[in-house]
């Protein structure tokens, strides 16, 4: 597996959104045959906060899903195949989110698991019981998650 720019599914991707699962981002295609992702080496998901993830009232809930489907546009009903699922974080504002949503914060960042996936590889998010109104994220897969480093724009 060759990691590059196209393997960055979010950039400063906006999760504003009412309560609902959706796939936001880019989706990487695996190919029509993909293999087993980090059999030969690790590889590892980056999920971090660029713009604070905050509620407009109650504060509710978020959390993310890196699933795989046979369709580009990975379907948020819960048929795709989930890889892995963050842990719920709390959404409210600054004073109150669990520190992850908070702008620089890493939602996740782990290692691939092993196991069958499908063609298209992305980013579903959900938010639960109450709407997002503001907040940004990247994902994007690495080789290296102790070197791993964000670029602005057209400078790496």
């Amino acid at each position: 597996m060759i990691l590059d720019a196209r393997n960055e599914m979010c950039h400063a991707t906006s999760v504003a959104a009412g309560a609902s699962t959706a796939l936001v981002g880019n989706v990487i295609d695996l190919g029509a045959n993909p293999a087993d992702l980090g059999v030969i080496e690790p590889v590892y998901l980056v999920i971090r906060t660029t713009t604070e993830i905050i509620t407009g009232g109650n504060a509710g809930t978020i959390y993310f899903k890196l699933a795989s489907d046979a369709q580009a546009a990975i379907a948020a009903d819960g048929s795709a195949t989930a890889h892995i699922t963050t842990p719920i974080y709390v959404t409210d504002d600054a004073a109150v989110n669990s520190a992850q949503l908070n702008a620089g914060g890493t939602i996740f960042a782990g290692i691939l698991p092993s196991g069958t996936y499908e063609r298209y590889l992305g980013i579903l998010c959900t938010v639960v019981t109450t709407e997002v109104t503001a907040g940004a994220i990247d994902a994007f897969l690495t080789k290296d998650i102790n070197q791993w480093k964000a670029y602005a724009d057209a400078t790496n």
